[in-house]
């Protein structure tokens, strides 16, 4: 509870209420004293949807009554396949799980992986600048992609992005 209220105390008031829930592991673990976070980003709720899809039509398959032995097959298959749309699932909560998105006073942070983790760390005053790729369905849900691009190096695509504009107004407006 210290650690979490400790946390929260370092967000200011304009930080959404929703990020104001759990601490972020690794951003509060490399979170400087004399920095406090501005903005977090988060992975839109889209990255389900493909396994959701492959989910509902292997049940589909699955649930087909179809007499013989062609539909034990049918309905193996079809099983098979929703298991694999529960699979496709499973990985989209793990990467949206563990994916986090933080823009500080002094930095743009940025991690991914359970096991396998990559990180990405940014000095603000070394941000030129900040795009963001939205597809017509992406205006539409309010999602994107945006890729920070800086002096020498740059934060790869953060793809799946929830509200990219105001994350980018973050990193941009400071």
């Amino acid at each position: 509870r210290a650690v979490a209220a400790l946390w929260r105390s370092r967000l200011p008031r304009s930080v959404p209420a929703i990020s104001r829930g759990l601490p972020m592991s690794y951003v509060t673990s490399v979170l400087r004293p004399d920095e406090t976070i501005l903005a977090i980003g988060r992975m839109h709720w889209i990255v389900y949807v493909r396994g959701v899809v492959v989910l509902v039509v292997g049940l589909g398959i699955a649930l087909v009554s179809i007499e013989g032995a062609a539909g034990g097959v049918i309905r193996a298959t079809g099983g098979l396949i929703a298991l694999l749309g529960l699979l496709m699932v499973a990985r989209a909560w793990v990467e949206q799980a563990t994916t986090e998105i933080a823009v500080t006073t002094k930095r743009v942070i940025q991690k991914r992986g359970l096991i396998w983790r990559k990180t990405a760390e940014m000095n603000m005053d070394k941000v030129e600048s900040v795009l963001v790729d939205q597809s017509l369905f992406g205006r539409l849900l309010n999602y994107g992609t945006i890729v920070v691009r800086g002096t020498g190096s740059g934060i790869e695509g953060l793809r799946f992005i929830a509200d990219p504009l105001a994350l980018r107004s973050t990193m941009v407006v400071r």
